[in-house]
């Protein structure tokens, strides 16, 4: 089946607006892509051409490449969202679980959020049997980590036309691979919908960086470009964005200062927001005005696509309100404490699949624009602090 069968074309101005739980504007979703090149094939892609133009077999030289983010990179964004408190989703090939298991492990302890990424990292098209891959990869990462992941995200967002029935009937919920909307969407498929995400190409190391060949700075750049409009767009609609890295990009020692750069002090939720509604926070805390009954986020009550009400895990934030403000301690050098609106949210509400059709709950009015949002994120060169001021919902 192709795209067009499964879902028909929508207007963003034709639709009821998106509404997040306390009239927050925006959800910023980052996605952390960690990969397994297997040095038997041409690799995924290149940042050393060959001296023929040829490719050659072991590609030693770009191996190394997308080694050095496994052995180095990725430990930087470990530092980095430990020290913001910030648990991204992982969009990980399931072999990464076998072959850099001290890494996995990593993510797991961090409760970085699994998104299946396929078994190894290769289209999807070159599978010689889809099915079995899938079930594979959601078997590996549900007994690493012990929950059956919820998400997919293809090898270079790759799909074949049966591939959505094969993620639905292996129990797949939402997908990244439809970079078509700023909001969630519902596509059909033969076993059930699926909901999709707004993952990125545009805020994307990869075509960012090693296809238009950017200076590491432009990275921030775009970010903050990006948030500014969305966030103002936001007052009328809420918006999804999404940044995407890979170690072996992002993770260099020349671009990660531009990485941190982007969200100095956040509360950036993971996809399960648009799933059960309940947003991943952390760091510590000092006074949160409008408490869940006065005790913070701890127990708040969350729905998840079934209606079923459900307990959120400590240290997590059921939705985010307008009303309140949180002193955030990031714990980052040359980062002052930083304000940002958050709070907790008792609203209970039906899901991504609501989101989809307009329905979801409004709750409060959104907030005010804040000032000098562009001047908050002015950089300095000696890397001081400097920032959007990203917020999880901001």
């Amino acid at each position: 089946m192709i795209p067009r069968d499964r879902t028909k074309f929508s207007a963003i101005v034709d639709r009821p607006p998106l509404r997040l739980p306390g009239g927050a504007r925006l959800v910023v979703w980052t996605v952390v892509n960690l990969e397994v090149w297997d040095i038997s094939r041409p690799m995924a892609r290149q940042v050393l051409p060959a001296p023929t133009g040829q490719v050659l077999l072991p590609d030693v030289p770009n191996w190394a490449w997308h080694e050095y983010g496994m052995r180095v990179g990725v430990w930087r964004f470990f530092d980095l969202y430990r020290r913001l408190g910030i648990r991204p989703t992982v969009s990980i090939n399931a072999r990464v679980c076998e072959d850099y298991e001290r890494v996995a492990r990593e993510c797991r302890d961090s409760g970085w959020e699994f998104m299946g990424h396929a078994y190894e990292q290769m289209p999807i098209h070159r599978v010689e049997d889809q099915r079995a891959m899938i079930e594979r990869s959601v078997g590996i990462i549900e007994r690493f980590t012990g929950e059956k992941p919820v998400g997919w995200l293809g090898p270079g967002l790759t799909e074949t036309e049966d591939t959505p029935e094969l993620l639905a009937a292996a129990g797949i919920k939402y997908v990244g691979d439809w970079v078509y909307d700023d909001e969630p969407t519902e596509i059909h498929t033969a076993n059930g919908p699926l909901i999709t995400l707004p993952y990125s190409v545009e805020l994307n190391d990869i075509p960012m960086m090693i296809v238009q060949h950017h200076e590491s700075e432009y990275f921030t750049t775009r970010v903050i470009d990006t948030f500014d409009r969305l966030y103002r767009e936001g007052a009328e609609r809420a918006k999804i964005m999404a940044i995407a890295i890979h170690p072996y990009i992002s993770g260099q020692p020349h671009r990660i200062k531009y990485l941190v750069l982007c969200h100095p002090c956040s509360d950036v939720f993971g996809a399960d927001l648009l799933l059960r509604g309940i947003a991943v926070g952390g760091g510590s805390e000092e006074a949160v005005p409008g408490d869940v009954d006065g005790g913070g986020a701890r127990g708040a009550r969350s729905h998840d696509l079934a209606g079923q009400s459900s307990r959120a895990p400590a240290g997590t934030r059921a939705g985010a309100a307008a009303s309140g403000r949180v002193r955030r301690r990031t714990g980052l050098d040359g980062y002052p404490n930083c304000r940002s609106r958050a709070g907790q949210c008792a609203h209970d509400w039906a899901g991504a699949a609501a989101l989809c059709r307009g329905r979801a709950g409004g709750g409060a009015a959104a907030p005010a624009e804040p000032t000098g949002l562009r001047a908050q994120a002015g950089r300095r060169a000696g890397g001081e602090a400097a920032g959007s001021g990203l917020l999880g919902a901001a």
